[in-house]
């Protein structure tokens, strides 16, 4: 049996759907699962040692119809899983004949292109994200397992080669701390002067301190960058994602809202100490990482005044000082 699994969305998104596959996987142990993605989610996918193949959808989107049927024909596939909906995509899948596609019964366009629907609602649910991609694997008699086991689904792999090609940048002799500010708009930030002071609560004797970001971030942060040199070291946009994915598993841990970086620790087994926003979706009881070692700080108040803005003061009332004792923990 050969399972499409769609999600063509964001790196945290994605982290999220990989446990499915090593639950398919336990349930069917003789299945093949294809991934759907995009190029920049591409070296998160092939972390999952249950993944046996990806496609690039970035190669088929632009073109047209037929091309993208056939594309999807020539899998060979027997279900499709549209975790991510894609309309596109569930049109593909439908002229390719794929004889079992699953979607929510929420999209319009699943009620002519899937004929496995499952019935549930995002909005209002208290699953957490990741249990919420588990229900679309009900028609496969698949049942929702609990947060805490979903980690033990993940089966990552690092590539041992590439650890080797970054291990220089780390000193054995202190503990490695990555610092995430930013998140691209994705999610409600911290503020730059929390970190600022959080960077010099960490000894440089003890602790050995990392920003991560993306080149056009590392621009964004430049006056914080410069005026925090001697307590950490500038990583924003020197690094690919396959050799941030293997920087991250070397380090102890990392400080970041909810962002793709924070999840990818925390599925490598490293402390991920996330900052939420106490506002309903995107609290922690939904979007918090999975993995043994998480640690989230969230402000267990009432939170409907920051709702339309991305400036979040009841986040900001998370001390750097609590940061810390989670970071020592």
């Amino acid at each position: 049996m050969r399972i499409l699994l769609s999600r063509t969305d964001s790196i945290g998104d994605v982290i999220l759907t990989l446990p499915m596959a090593g639950i398919l996987k336990e349930a069917y142990p003789d299945c093949e699962i294809v991934f759907i993605g995009r190029s920049y989610t591409r070296d998160v996918v092939q972390l999952s040692t249950h993944v046996d193949a990806f496609i690039n959808w970035d190669d088929f989107a632009s073109q047209n119809r037929h091309r993208q049927k056939e594309a999807l024909k020539a899998v060979g596939a027997d279900w499709i899983i549209h975790v991510f909906p894609n309309k596109h995509i569930a049109r593909a899948a439908r002229s390719a004949g794929i004889p079992f596609r699953v979607g929510t019964s929420h999209r319009a366009y699943h009620w002519r292109t899937c004929n496995r629907p499952v019935h549930f609602s995002r909005r209002k649910s208290e699953l957490h994200e990741a249990q919420l991609n588990c229900k679309l694997l009900a028609p496969l008699h698949v049942s929702v397992p609990s947060r805490d086991a979903l980690a033990g689904y993940y089966g990552f792999r690092v590539d041992p080669q590439v650890q080797d090609s970054i291990r220089g940048l780390l000193d054995p002799h202190r503990k490695k701390v990555v610092l995430h500010p930013k998140s691209k708009g994705s999610a409600r930030e911290w503020g730059l002067d929390n970190f600022a002071r959080l960077a010099r609560l960490l000894p440089p004797s003890d602790y050995q301190v990392f920003v991560s970001g993306t080149a056009d971030e590392g621009t964004l942060m430049r006056d914080f960058l410069d005026s925090n040199r001697e307590y950490l070291t500038d990583l924003t946009g020197k690094l690919t994602l396959k050799e941030f994915i293997a920087f991250l598993s070397l380090t102890d841990a990392i400080v970041a809202a909810s962002t793709g970086p924070l999840h990818i620790a925390a599925s490598l087994g490293r402390t991920a100490i996330g900052i939420y926003p106490p506002i309903r979706p995107m609290h922690p009881g939904r979007w918090s990482p999975i993995g043994g070692r998480v640690r989230v700080l969230c402000k267990p108040i009432e939170c409907e005044a920051c709702r339309n803005t991305m400036h979040c003061s009841c986040m900001q009332q998370i001390r750097p000082e609590d940061v810390l004792d989670a970071i020592g923990q």
